[in-house]
């Protein structure tokens, strides 16, 4: 295990991590009432010297980074940034003054929701914060969508250390080792590109539809990232706007697709083949699945509602598919409490963020792919009894899904399902009720946000020791488990 280099590089990144500060900090300056520049500037001194500190006395070593480097960096990274981006908050007067039991485990909890872009929040009366304080908590979300691994490998590499053990550590779903261009730094770059480009798109979208252009920026981070903060208490509902929450159903359900599309139509379209950069997305699988059960559950949302909810069929149509879609993709934005909904409709809803989006999106849960090869493996079972001797594939498309994924897809299923569990009975352990409990674990291993019960609105009543579970399953959830439980197992460390 190469530390140094490990600390070398984590130095690197907590200096770059500074300035995600420094446009906070200018906010803060620029208007007279905000109160908030002292915690950003000494939050920027503070990251930043830490980060140089770390990254001073190891800058001369260059080794070449391992598998198991890889992951102890990824897992090191995410919550060092979690520690030293809660500072803002920490620090924040405008905090303190309104809950003063603000500790720094709010302060943390909020840091680590937005970084994962789980979109939990314990922090109240959102329209009367410093804008300075909204757009730092939405900026975080954009960074840790997708930015911060991203930059990291496409960065690294020009420093003369590899970047290809963090991708596979860091990349979302069962297939880790593929890759969009030959060479890894390339793929960073184009995803990146990716990235911004939706991003840009949804906010001029978003300011064309009505919102403000601090409303239309911010919004597009959380949007285009799947983390589903607002600068309003009310969410999205705050406007009232039927082509904004159209706006925001497009870009939700373009960031929960597979970027590998996204890229393939980017390249199709440079060489002018349009019609090509549209067909492969009806060719994935995956993306029909998700799309087929995205839209099942909307037809089952909206009758439901305008049979069952005095709805008139128009607020049943436009608050039934966008809840669906919000929390289907793990976003969490809101225009109604589907908590209050039929019973039947919440648990369903619910349920479905445990899928998630897709593989290689910004979205949180098990992943489309996931599920749809424990459904075909199941169905494969039921086949076999009545046909005993048959060689039968688990097939994606046309091509067979080799044994070690599908293994490797069960594992994650099982481990996934156990880590949930635990979570839930640490948390009735500390008082909460069973429906807080598991839909809390729920929110924020599938890195969704809201719940129900007590976590339905916020988490701020809950108490301190639940929060600090809490983290550590926005952490196992952002992760995906296994990059982050393998740093508890013995074998390990062996050399």
């Amino acid at each position: 295990m190469h530390f140094r280099v490990i600390l070398k590089i984590i130095g690197m990144l907590l200096m770059a991590f500074s300035a995600s500060m420094l446009p906070s900090l200018v906010i803060a300056l620029s208007m007279p009432n905000d109160g908030a520049q002292w915690a950003f500037g000494m939050s920027f001194f503070i990251t930043f010297s830490a980060g140089f500190l770390l990254w001073l006395p190891f800058s001369k070593q260059n080794r070449v980074l391992r598998t198991r480097d890889g992951f102890v960096i990824v897992v090191m990274f995410w919550s060092i940034l979690g520690v030293f981006g809660a500072l803002p908050f920490h620090f924040s007067i405008p905090l303190a003054a309104l809950d003063p039991n603000w500790g720094y485990v709010d302060a943390l909890f909020e840091s680590l929701s937005g970084l994962t872009t789980t979109g939990a929040t314990v922090i109240t009366q959102l329209d009367g914060l410093p804008k300075s304080l909204l757009f730092y908590r939405q900026f975080l979300q954009w960074f840790g969508g997708m930015g911060i691994i991203v930059l990291a490998v496409a960065i690294l590499p020009m420093l003369g250390i590899g970047g290809a053990q963090l991708y596979r550590a860091e990349t979302p779903g069962p297939v880790k080792d593929s890759k969009l261009t030959p060479r890894i730094t390339e793929t960073a770059k184009q995803l990146w590109f990716i990235y911004l480009t939706l991003t840009i798109t949804c906010a001029l979208a978003y300011w064309f539809a009505g919102m403000s252009a601090f409303d239309a920026i911010t919004h597009s981070f959380s949007t285009v990232a799947i983390g589903g903060f607002s600068t309003h208490d009310a969410s999205l509902g705050f406007f009232n706007s039927a082509a904004i929450e159209t706006i925001a159903i497009i870009f939700m359900l373009l960031a929960a697709v597979n970027f590998a599309l996204h890229f393939h139509t980017a390249r199709t379209i440079r060489q002018k083949h349009y019609k090509a950069s549209l067909l492969h997305y009806w060719k994935d699988e995956e993306l029909r699945f998700f799309l087929s059960a995205i839209a099942t559950i909307c037809l089952i949302t909206v009758g439901t509602l305008w049979l069952t909810n005095n709805m008139s069929f128009d607020d049943s149509f436009r608050q039934g598919i966008f809840e669906v879609v919000s929390i289907a993709t793990t976003t969490g934005f809101a225009i109604a409490d589907f908590s209050q909904w039929p019973a039947m409709l919440s648990f369903l809803l619910f349920t479905a963020a445990f899928m998630g989006g897709c593989a290689g999106s910004t979205a949180g849960g098990m992943k489309v792919v996931r599920v749809l090869i424990l459904l075909k493996q199941g169905l494969r079972e039921i086949q076999r009894l009545i046909h005993p001797s048959a060689i039968i594939h688990v097939k994606l498309g046309s091509n067979p899904i080799p044994d070690r994924v599908a293994e490797a897809v069960w594992g994650f299923f099982s481990v996934y399902t156990l880590v949930f569990i635990i979570m839930m009975i640490a948390l009735l352990g500390t008082g909460l009720d069973q429906v807080t409990a598991w839909s809390a674990v729920g929110a924020t291993l599938n890195n969704l946000g809201p719940g129900l019960g007590d976590v339905a609105v916020n988490y701020g009543s809950i108490n301190d020791t639940a929060k600090w579970i809490l983290c550590f399953s926005m952490l196992l959830g952002r992760l995906e488990v296994f990059t982050l439980l393998v740093l508890f197992t013995p074998m390990f460390w062996r050399e």
